[in-house]
């Protein structure tokens, strides 16, 4: 069984994931799993880009990314936000690796739509061979969303995106959302299992609204393809992480009987 799981941490939470969190993270790969992390960073891009004087907007939820912002992107995605993941990751006793999506040409880009959102890319094709190298060595890799086309230009790639990319390149066992909220919630009760189909009903009867959902809409994308599961959890609790185990929503792939 591939026992392969990506893990997407959003920007927003990353100030915030509990020691807790990683320590979880650590004991799944004592457990005989495969973590792959995957991460934003928006929050800290933008702190960054004000103290530039860099003016940004967003289009349709994406961030135009000119060609002067993309440094900064890159500086604070694959060297800021990354090394703190690896450290954090290397005080709760895992070993990590961080990598962008420029190294080894893993994450191959092409421009989403460069007039409309400028370097800003969709995944085109995920070169996995360096992701299985850096786990075959013992490593927990850590992945920045930068991607790379083949005349060498840079691009911002969303998160949410390439966590899936990611995970259906590799067939993972399971995609995880690392959000800073319990999971799904019904009149205040987290909802810790449902299939597509309740997912959806939950969004057509308001049930799941806001920001939560972008978020089961990406779940529900990776389900598509290879992915069997994926689930919600919140990394600033500190019972996040039970015996190794996250907890949070699970949302289960329902095969069909032909």
């Amino acid at each position: 069984m591939n026992k392969m799981i990506v893990v997407k941490c959003g920007g927003s939470t990353l100030d915030e994931l509990s020691p807790s969190f990683f320590k979880g993270i650590h004991l799944l790969k004592e457990q005989g799993y495969q973590p792959i992390i995957v991460h934003g960073g928006g929050p800290a891009i933008k702190r960054m880009l004000d103290t530039l004087h860099i003016h940004s907007k967003f289009i349709n939820g994406l961030r135009k990314t000119t060609k002067e912002m993309m440094d900064v992107v890159e500086m604070v995605l694959g060297g800021k936000v990354n090394t703190s993941l690896v450290f954090q990751l290397q005080q709760a006793g895992s070993k990590a690796i961080g990598l962008s999506g420029v190294d080894g040409f893993l994450l191959e880009t092409e421009a989403k739509n460069m007039g409309l959102f400028g370097y800003v890319g969709e995944v085109k094709k995920v070169h996995t061979r360096v992701i299985t190298d850096v786990i075959e060595a013992g490593y927990i890799p850590v992945i920045a969303p930068i991607g790379i086309n083949k005349n060498g230009e840079r691009f911002n790639i969303n998160a949410d995106s390439a966590a899936s990319a990611v995970a259906n390149a590799l067939k993972a066992q399971r995609l995880i959302f690392v959000t800073d909220v319990p999971g799904i919630l019904k009149d205040g009760m987290l909802l810790e299992e449902l299939t597509e189909q309740e997912v959806k009903s939950l969004i057509e009867d308001e049930t799941i609204t806001g920001g939560m959902i972008p978020k089961v809409e990406a779940a529900l994308r990776s389900l598509e393809e290879d992915v069997q599961e994926v689930m919600i959890v919140d990394g600033k609790q500190t019972n996040s992480v039970q015996d190794g185990q996250l907890s949070g929503t699970k949302i289960k792939k329902v095969m069909e009987v032909i």
